[in-house]
């Protein structure tokens, strides 16, 4: 019987007990059952494979925490933001406290210019964390 869905059915085969261990990360982060699970797992596989494509258009964060008082360290951060500033959208900084700030910046672009807005971001000094996350984006000269 056609329903017309696009679903597809398969089956995995899996050890007991990483099969225990899938259920109990399913139940502890609220999936609703296996399947809603490996569909995100599939989904996050191909973000990751798309994002190492350096052609690849992207929208993502990147997350940065900062000593402000480390010598240049905000000088540092916002010339590398200047200098690609086609593809920042948007910045939030925030003051944690006395010491420490929390910057999140929005981008848009090819994935292997984002990574080296990143890198140079993440690397920068006075940075202690930096993480950059990704979902692919419709390339704009397809349209």
């Amino acid at each position: 019987m056609d329903t017309g869905s696009t679903l597809k059915r398969f089956g995995v085969s899996m050890d007991e007990g990483l099969l225990q261990q899938f259920d109990q990360w399913i139940q502890e982060t609220g999936y609703e059952n296996r399947s809603e699970a490996v569909r995100n797992l599939v989904r996050d596989a191909l973000v990751q494979k798309a994002w190492e494509d350096d052609e690849q258009y992207v929208a993502g964060s990147i997350l940065i925490f900062y000593d402000h008082h480390q010598r240049d360290a905000l000088q540092e951060l916002t010339e590398i933001q200047h200098k690609m500033h086609d593809m920042i959208l948007a910045t939030t900084h925030f003051h944690l406290d006395h010491d420490n700030c929390l910057e999140l910046i929005v981008v848009k672009g090819k994935s292997g210019q984002l990574r080296q807005l990143s890198d140079q971001l993440i690397s920068a000094k006075g940075v202690k964390y930096g993480k950059f996350t990704v979902s692919p984006v419709t390339d704009p000269s397809k349209k």
